[in-house]
């Protein structure tokens, strides 16, 4: 097995007491853009290469250090981690050739993948076919082994792989841990290759985050699995750009009153993921996720809220969000406010991953279990307790955060 190494100290402790030396972070799309950012830029930080801008939490001492992450994982694609980076290129080639050595070393295990969930993005290294069940197995050895062979103190499952489209959320398989299990057994086509992997993570008793808008751990099934096996889990589908800046700016227009006629979105990028939201179904999945931000951070239904997601392949990693904003003020005169933001696709999803793991790890330690709701800061459909509605304003979601780590916030209490 491939994987980065390197044991650095941590006074943090696992959910057994023992202290976190060695953080296994095991990555579903291992080889895609923000997972070779992360990984890449966890050994710049440690060569002491890179300075923490874009980490929200690098002044948190108390959470496991990034230099104690351990990365592995799966990939349709089988290039090395170096080689994946240069494909992306999201990071300088200077900064890819400072940490190749190690990255070569890195190459992703076969992943189990569905052509009927996500179309537009295949590979040649794919696990064997067979069972739901036979490839849940499969997924948990690798697990296990990555534990055994690394010798981690705790693992946290990330799902980093290109969007997949919506399952019926109607289907019985996923209302109970108990139809789950028969449904494995009986190859129901309702469960998808993401929730494969939190089910594999839950039966292993590994903390498990979703930063994709493909439905994983969030149907009842594997909800109330975390929460019998308690194991913390956290999603969906990171907010980085375009919806960080809506979050933000959203509570200041409705905190003065200003009434938001229409708000139009657009975004282009000519990444891998760009070019899996150029299938319809998965594309759905994304733009659900977008679009049910704008009226609850309101308070009223915009009616002409509209998201449109591009694949425009020359953009590369370097997404454009583009939004144009109408607004209604004092005595009905109309207003419009135009924002363009030229960013990173992936240089903003990275950090916000390092953060994740480090945060789930200290929920493990604490001994929490199920969804971790104080999470929703990075996401743009947060998980939430008992289905309520979730809070999406960024100040008020780093608020609990921040409750959270330093003990104010006591949890709620679960249905």
């Amino acid at each position: 097995m491939n994987t980065l190494t390197g044991k650095h100290p941590s006074h943090r402790g696992s959910g057994d007491g023992k202290p976190v030396e060695r953080l296994g972070a095991a990555v579903v799309g291992l080889g895609g853009a923000v997972a070779t950012t992360a990984v890449a830029g966890v050994e710049l930080l440690r060569l002491g290469a890179c300075g923490q801008d874009g980490l929200p939490l690098a002044a948190r001492t108390d959470l496991v250090p990034y230099e104690a992450l351990v990365f592995g994982g799966w990939d349709v694609c089988a290039d090395d981690l170096a080689k994946a980076a240069h494909l992306h290129q999201v990071l300088e080639p200077a900064q890819i050739e400072a940490v190749a050595p190690r990255l070569q070393r890195l190459r992703p295990w076969p992943a189990a993948a569905d052509p009927d969930y996500c179309r537009a993005v295949t590979g040649a290294n794919i696990a064997p076919s067979g069972g739901l069940r036979e490839r849940t197995d499969r997924i948990r050895e690798d697990l296990r082994r990555f534990r055994r062979e690394q010798e981690l103190d705790e693992v946290v499952v990330v799902n980093l792989a290109s969007t997949e489209r919506l399952p019926d959320p109607a289907s019985p398989s996923l209302a109970s841990p108990e139809a789950f299990e028969a449904a494995l057994d009986g190859g129901d086509g309702a469960i998808t290759p993401a929730m494969l992997y939190a089910y594999a993570a839950l039966r292993e008793g590994m903390a498990y985050l979703n930063f994709t808008p493909s439905v994983g751990a969030d149907v009842p099934a594997l909800t109330l699995l975390a929460e019998r096996q308690g194991v913390p889990i956290a999603g969906k589908d990171g907010k980085t750009g375009q919806t960080m800046v809506k979050t933000v700016l959203a509570p200041a227009l409705r905190s003065r009153a200003l009434r938001v006629e229409g708000w139009y979105s657009t975004n282009l990028l000519g990444n891998r993921d760009g070019r899996a939201l150029e299938d319809p179904g998965s594309l759905a999945s994304k733009t659900a996720t977008k679009e049910s931000v704008l009226d609850t951070v309101l308070g009223y239904p915009v009616e002409d809220h509209q998201v449109r997601i591009e694949y425009y392949r020359p953009r590369g990693d370097q997404k454009e969000a583009w939004d144009n904003i109408d607004l209604v003020g004092f005595l009905g005169r109309r207003m419009q406010m135009k924002i363009d933001f030229l960013c990173r696709d992936s240089v903003l999803a990275a950090p916000l991953v390092l953060e994740l793991v480090r945060l789930l790890a200290e929920a493990r330690r604490r001994g929490e279990r199920g969804v971790q709701e104080q999470f929703g800061f990075f996401f743009k459909a947060p998980m939430t307790l008992g289905g309520r509605a979730p809070e999406h304003a960024l100040h008020r979601q780093e608020r609990a955060l921040l409750d959270w780590l330093d003990g104010r916030a006591p949890r709620d209490a679960r249905p």
